[in-house]
């Protein structure tokens, strides 16, 4: 999706309306009120900031990125396609401050977790400007955290960065330009090598001990970013995959689960950082497969050796964002409530091949985040939907050298004491990956 600006005679013709990319229409066919589909973006600064300025640079900030001022447009439910309706303005005051509050931390988090932005609105986000009482999990003393809150059926997390990024620079006046990405050799499209079968479902994560209300949990840590030995033929990322993937191996053990492969569903964002990033969900999804045998603990250099070849390959293969199969189901050639019917059974009947779970690796925040006289980011946390059959995702940032992890599960797959358990496994195996043979 590209940045759009309204022409100077939309207001003569009406609102720019823009058809749903096959990620939104997907998402919109889906939703479900128990669990929404919302990104949160938290990011604690060391400094207090001022919330007029702040509202008055986030607002401009939404301008000089107006693909982000959109609402879904009403139609018939005979139209062929959703469609976007572009604004010139906000509907609704975007940023608000919740009242102080010793639980403010865990209390923000909450909300993103179980309210999304509508999208009747423009535009389908808000921001929370919010004291740190130092008494949350994850908790800065002395700074205010910012809480950013997407719909992610128009939106993904690094669109609404680059956006908080424009915000930063126009509320502090200091240059927030993304920094040069690492420079890498271009990879030549290949077939994943040694890849084990996906005909059969894989793995799920097994039950823990569900809590009784709906919707999401999230526990969120600090970690060193993992070492590697210079040279080493794998990524940081790659480190993060394989953590995972002995997390949840060590875990389906301890359950009693049957041992099956494994995949992981990993976001790749090949999107430029400058203020022409496209904005909207410009993320394309591969899936990295596992064979039971391939997660030993005391095999991991091999495995990361494998897991490498792996992601470098998939990372180079173009691919649709969802797919040739989701193109498809959303080609507007029937009312696009019967292709939304359609979707949700669909859905329901492909749950059990759905991946094991969801490895979003931000990486390197690539903005300073510097809000002036409040700071720059010392730490940015973000969390992606965690809906049934998959119910648990890992997301994980890193600032100065420290690792921001989130886990985020559905509670009727886990509870918070089994999120605490699955945070001590990943640190655990992460730590593994740094150790020699």
């Amino acid at each position: 999706m590209t940045a759009l600006e309204q022409p100077a005679h939309a207001a003569a013709e009406g609102p720019v309306r823009v058809p749903f990319p096959v990620v939104d229409e997907v998402a919109r066919h889906c939703l479900q009120e128990e669990e929404p589909e919302t990104v949160h973006i938290e990011v604690h600064l060391p400094g207090r900031l001022d919330v007029g300025r702040l509202r008055k640079a986030f607002t401009e900030a939404l301008h000089r990125h107006p693909r982000i001022l959109m609402r879904e447009a009403r139609g018939p439910w005979y139209r062929r396609r959703y469609e976007w309706e572009l604004t010139p303005d906000p509907d609704v005051d975007v940023v608000s401050v919740p009242p102080p509050d010793r639980d403010a931390l865990k209390h923000a988090r909450d909300r993103a977790l179980a309210t999304a932005p509508p999208l009747t609105a423009s535009p389908p986000i808000r921001l929370e400007a919010v004291a740190d009482g130092a008494s949350a999990v994850g908790a800065r003393s002395g700074g205010d955290v910012l809480f950013l809150t997407i719909n992610h059926t128009a939106l993904d997390g690094p669109a609404c960065l680059r956006v908080l990024a424009t915000a930063a620079e126009l509320y502090g006046g200091r240059d927030n330009s993304p920094t040069a990405p690492p420079v890498r050799t271009p990879d030549t499209p290949q077939s994943p090598p040694d890849t084990p079968a996906t005909w059969s479902p894989p793995a799920r994560v097994a039950h823990g001990t569900p809590e009784p209300s709906p919707g999401n949990g999230m526990l969120v840590t600090e970690l060193l970013v993992p070492r590697r030995p210079k040279g080493a033929p794998y990524t940081v990322n790659d480190q993060l995959m394989a953590a995972t993937a002995l997390m949840l191996a060590h875990w389906n053990r301890e359950h009693g689960a049957r041992p099956r492969p494994m995949r992981i569903t990993m976001p790749v964002d090949d999107r430029p950082r400058g203020t022409d990033m496209p904005i909207g969900n410009g993320t394309r999804l591969v899936e990295v497969p596992f064979a039971p045998e391939e997660l030993d603990a005391d095999r991991i250099p091999e495995l990361l050796r494998r897991t490498a070849a792996r992601t470098r390959a998939l990372k180079s293969l173009p691919r649709p964002q969802l797919g040739h199969g989701a193109a498809l189901l959303t080609a507007p050639v029937v009312p696009v409530a019967w292709r939304a019917a359609v979707t949700r059974g669909l859905r329901r009947a492909a749950a059990p091949w759905t991946s094991t779970t969801l490895l979003s690796n931000i990486g390197r925040i690539p903005y300073p985040l510097d809000f002036g006289d409040a700071g720059r980011a010392q730490a940015v946390w973000f969390s992606a939907p965690a809906r049934m059959p998959r119910g648990l995702t890992v997301t994980t940032a890193s600032t100065a050298g420290r690792l921001h992890l989130a886990l985020r599960w559905s509670r009727t797959l886990l509870s918070h004491g089994d999120g605490a358990h699955l945070r001590d496994l990943f640190e655990h195996y992460l730590h593994a990956t740094q150790e020699g043979p």
